[in-house]
């Protein structure tokens, strides 16, 4: 049965970030990687979340579980540039409700190429 991926493109899940939570293949692209851990967070893949960032910017642990209970509305890329073929940026809103409030999270992430594999490392958030 399809189901709608939750980053935002048309595209079925299985073919969209599945193939990249569920199906191993690494993320080509730092903006496929930034959709595939947006998903991540809508689904609290946790263990996909720590091996895509970066090491040296890992946390210790994610403890999603104990957040508050969040609905992720939506994701929009608002740009997406590769300064070089292993360092690219990613700037999004991601807008989601936590308690019935609204919130949108507007960062410029930045991602690094570790063999063929991107990472997240670090992010500028705008304010609102």
């Amino acid at each position: 049965m399809a189901q709608p991926c939750p980053c935002g493109t048309s595209s079925d899940y299985s073919l969209c970030c599945g193939r990249y939570l569920d199906g191993g293949q690494p993320a080509p692209t730092a903006e496929a990687l930034m959709r595939s851990r947006y998903t991540a967070f809508v689904l609290g893949r946790e263990a996909y979340l720590m091996a895509t960032w970066h090491p040296d910017f890992r946390p210790a642990e994610l403890t999603l579980a104990d957040d508050p209970p969040t609905k992720w509305l939506g994701l929009q890329i608002r740009h997406h540039e590769e300064s070089d073929p292993n360092h690219a940026t990613v700037e999004f809103i991601a807008r989601y409700k936590i308690g019935g409030r609204a919130h949108r999270l507007h960062e410029t992430s930045r991602f690094v190429r570790i063999g063929e594999c991107w990472h997240y490392t670090d992010g500028d958030i705008h304010p609102h």
